[in-house]
């Protein structure tokens, strides 16, 4: 197999069309050495859970092991401090081989439970990141600190940067919605993986938040492909130039 400069590739074997589109999808990953991609799972009105937080599972399982790929192809995974406390993910990859990627639980205020699987399993090492202020028990993860907006918040290229300063540059922003939509706005996402399951949920808690446009002329309107993922469909949204 060859690739070419434009992020292309070439067979000399036949290939399936399943394994055509996975190619498609992660070689621009996997020929880049420094990345950061966000993954959302939603409903066809954008939901990634209902009202009262349930939201296991939207996406069927072949989504599910595309969310494993993508951790086995990263350094470290981010999840958010409310996600981290309502869903008690392991963060590990499971339904595909490869490494574990390092967890890091963004916690501006250190208001995440002890007890969660992240802070209290083995697998694979935790960065347990807060604001100055915050005071955090102690657990198995390595508390971190990092200095905080104006809003309360940890700037997400403040984040990246001392991800990076730590030898960890493919970098997974796995969610909730609050998360990858701050780092969306930010300009910190090369590429959003977003998972559509064919349902209606009616209300719920929104994926995408972002802040409030008065016009479509202010819209993003990137480049994307879709491809099948079982009875999902994946959008790949690029949102940067780095992984083209």
């Amino acid at each position: 197999m060859t690739l070419d400069t434009h992020g292309g590739w070439h067979s000399s074997i036949p290939v399936t069309s399943a394994a055509q589109e996975l190619l498609t999808c992660l070689l621009p990953l996997v020929r880049h050495s420094s990345w950061v991609v966000a993954q959302l799972g939603q409903s066809l009105d954008g939901r990634i859970a209902t009202e009262s937080g349930h939201s296991h599972y939207i996406n069927g399982v072949e989504s599910l092991v595309h969310l494993h790929r993508l951790r086995a192809l990263a350094d470290a995974v981010v999840i958010g401090a409310g996600t981290a406390s309502a869903d008690n993910p392991q963060l590990t990859v499971r339904h595909v081989t490869g490494k574990h990627p390092t967890r890091v639980v963004i916690d501006p205020r250190g208001r995440v439970p002890a007890d969660l699987a992240l802070f209290t399993t083995s697998t694979a090492s935790t960065l347990h990141l807060t604001g100055p202020e915050a005071t955090v028990a102690p657990t198995s993860a390595e508390h971190c600190v990092l200095p905080l907006d104006t809003n309360g918040q940890f700037r997400p290229a403040d984040v990246i940067t001392w991800l990076a300063d730590r030898g960890l540059t493919r970098v997974l922003v796995e969610g909730g919605g609050v998360t990858v939509s701050q780092f969306i706005e930010a300009d910190a996402v090369d590429r959003l993986h977003l998972l559509v399951a064919p349902l209606l949920i009616g209300s719920g808690r929104p994926g995408l938040q972002m802040t409030p446009i008065d016009t479509l002329e202010s819209a993003l309107r990137p480049t994307m492909r879709s491809f099948r993922c079982g009875d999902d469909t994946l959008f790949d949204v690029v949102l940067s130039g780095r992984t083209a």
